[in-house]
């Protein structure tokens, strides 16, 4: 390994001796010179220093980078049908993908947030939003794996979400949409003082990470972009931005523009809760899904609820207040401190900073300048900390490195903008390759970020990569923080279309990382953990297949009797335990997705067979040498025969 390394080095060493004898050109300079190709390169057999958890926006799904190579490691499923991972296809996880629409197997993935102790990142589980069919998805990192999802009633656009408390005591969940509240047929030119905006707050129980929702807020009906916790003496405090404070319905990028500044939401959760825990609120009929997924049993369920808490911020004086904020906000950014607020208006040159000692002060000295709805309005200049002026064109979202400096995207000039908290003095900028949206510094969301590496999210990445049609990849770039100035080391394709992202130290999450996966817990309904469970079983036209598979075989893998019209269940389970020996299985002529069977673990698909003939079924998950024989077949015959089943293994 040595003798590799030392080679792979050396030919980095000899390039850039020749590159630095080379006239500049567009492939020998910029970023990607041989110092930021070692700064990237990992070793084989090494590991990459962080994980990235980036958002697949309209993929529905959630990416795994390694940081500093922007490699790409795995897709795990949430909100959308994968055929690689049957997720959604197999009778076991669509439940997971049940909603009070139906079964609605997409969504619009774009703010993880990882789960924390004491204001650090944890390790535990991946948060992530469902934008548009409203849902707030939990991801176990001890398996990768989507384990929980809840939708969210009286919300539309799920957007400001999914933030944590720094001891995961709440995840939010906050409506981008405005709608009415509870649902009706009412015209939409009465939006105004009719809709209603619902910021939800989902308790996660500490053992095992169970969501439920605790209490919806009802507040005016603007739109709520996003949103962050407060940390240390601002815990218990959570800031949403707003726009269209306007309650425009129509023409919203003219109608929407209008108010000179819009607001941040302050909202003291630790008083509503105390509110809500001595009886306060309101239960209002919902409908909507909570659904489960079972380790044991490895087979979700959904359960429809009937009623949510919902809390009128006018009954909890002291609970809920607007900071003004230059208009059309999107990022709501915290220090690491909790003492600084970021708010960053799309359509504003600077960048406004608002200090929560301020706010507190302002409260305290009842300093409003009028209210909305009955939410007291804090005066712009009471909470103002200072402003950071000409950081660039169109600000978006902010992140901060733990030593006392902040990282904001700029949208339409496109970069990076490195500045000081406290002094508000710009240090560094960065051009982006083009119109980034938001960036990560993994714990950037934390009281302790790593502070090593900004990823900068894209969303245009013209003539950056070989073409490939009309719809251009979009991407991320890697910046070396650590020194005064920011340094481009790397920019990497994406699974489209990055939104957020979450990063944490790999150290803190490999430890985590489930081994073994022990057939003796394996609970599932149907589980054949050995070969005297294997049979073929027949009730009517179901057929039932107890089917087991191992390194490099079915059993059974011959099947006779089924016939044409027979509605059969394959229920195959992979007797490996160690956690790297997964097994596929396909069916010709099912139309679901293969069944990709981790360790341990039992999953089902069902084939309706519409032809006679003996049909092929087969490992799609390479396992060994012999993995090309690990293969069956299955007889079909015509509906009305009178041939029984059989099945066999080695005859």
């Amino acid at each position: 390994m040595k003798k590799i390394a030392y080679l792979a080095m050396s030919i980095l060493g000899v390039a850039a001796i020749m590159s630095s004898c080379q006239p500049k050109s567009k492939t020998t300079s910029g970023a990607l010179t041989s110092n930021a190709a070692e700064r990237v390169y990992v070793n084989p057999g090494e590991h990459d220093e962080f994980y990235a958890f980036i958002s697949g926006g309209f993929s529905g799904q959630l990416s795994v980078y390694g940081l500093p190579s922007g490699r790409l490691f795995k897709v795990i499923p949430v909100f959308s049908q994968d055929a690689e991972k049957a997720w959604g296809y197999n009778e076991e996880t669509k439940p997971m993908l049940n909603t009070s629409h139906g079964f609605v197997p997409w969504d619009d993935s774009h703010h993880p947030d990882i789960s924390q102790t004491n204001g650090e990142l944890d390790g535990r589980y991946v948060f992530i939003n469902g934008n548009n069919t409203p849902r707030i998805a939990k991801i176990d990192l001890s398996v990768f794996e989507t384990t929980e999802i809840i939708e969210i009633p009286n919300s539309a656009g799920n957007h400001s979400s999914s933030f944590v408390t720094e001891n995961t005591e709440y995840v939010v969940a906050g409506t981008r949409f405005s709608v009415p509240v509870p649902q009706r047929d009412m015209p939409i030119n009465e939006y105004k003082g009719n809709f209603k905006g619902a910021l939800s707050f989902i308790s996660v129980n500490p053992e095992d990470g169970g969501m439920d929702i605790k209490f919806q807020l009802l507040m005016p009906g603007f739109d709520y972009d996003l949103s962050h916790p407060g940390r240390g003496a601002s815990h218990g405090w959570f800031f949403f931005t707003t726009y269209n404070t306007e309650e425009a319905s129509t023409l919203m990028e003219v109608n929407a523009s209008q108010n000179d500044k819009d607001f941040i939401a302050a909202v003291n959760w630790k008083k509503i809760e105390e509110y809500v825990n001595n009886g306060g609120g309101t239960k209002m009929p919902a409908n909507y899904a909570h659904n489960v997924y079972d380790e044991e049993t490895h087979t979700a369920t959904s359960t429809m609820k009937k009623e949510v808490l919902v809390v009128d911020p006018t009954e909890v004086p002291g609970a809920v207040f607007f900071l003004p904020t230059p208009k059309s906000p999107h990022g709501c950014d915290v220090d690491p401190t909790g003492e600084y607020i970021v708010g960053n208006g799309k359509l504003s040159a600077d960048l406004t900073v608002h200090s929560f000692t301020k706010m507190l002060a302002a409260i305290e000295g009842e300093k409003f300048d009028g209210d909305a709805y009955g939410i007291p309005i804090l005066k712009f200049e009471d909470v103002l900390a200072g402003t950071v002026k000409s950081g660039g064109l169109g600000p978006l979202h902010t992140e901060f490195d733990g030593n006392g400096n902040a990282y904001t995207t700029f949208f339409i000039s496109s970069e990076v903008v490195k500045w000081n908290v406290g002094t508000w003095e710009v240090i560094d900028r960065q051009p982006c390759y083009y119109s980034v949206g938001h960036l990560m510094i993994p714990g950037g969301n934390s009281r302790k970020p790593f502070g090593k590496y900004v990823v900068a999210m894209n969303k245009i990445t013209k003539d950056r990569y070989l073409p490939t049609g009309p719809e251009v990849t979009q991407s991320a770039q890697l910046y070396d923080i650590s020194g005064e100035k920011m340094e481009l080391l790397l920019d990497f394709p994406t699974v489209g279309e990055p939104h957020y992202a979450a990063g944490i130290a790999a150290d803190i999450v490999k430890e985590r990382s489930k081994k073994i996966y022990e057939l003796s817990k394996n609970k599932h309904e149907y589980a054949t953990t050995s070969d005297a469970d294997v049979r073929v079983e027949r009730n009517g036209k179901e057929v039932h297949v107890y089917m087991s598979m191992i390194r490099s075989h079915f059993n059974p893998d011959n099947i006779e009797g089924i016939k044409v019209g027979d509605k059969v269940y394959f229920h195959v389970t992979n007797l490996e335990q160690d956690y790297d020996v997964p097994h596929g299985v396909s069916m010709i002529g099912a139309n679901t997705s293969e069944l990709l069977i981790m360790p341990g673990q039992t999953e089902t698909f069902v084939w309706e067979p519409k032809q006679v003939g003996v049909w092929p079924f087969y490992c799609t998950d390479f396992c060994s040498a012999l993995h090309q024989e690990m293969q069956g077949y299955v007889r079909v015959s015509p509906a009305d025969s009178n041939i029984d089943l059989k099945w066999s293994l080695g005859e």
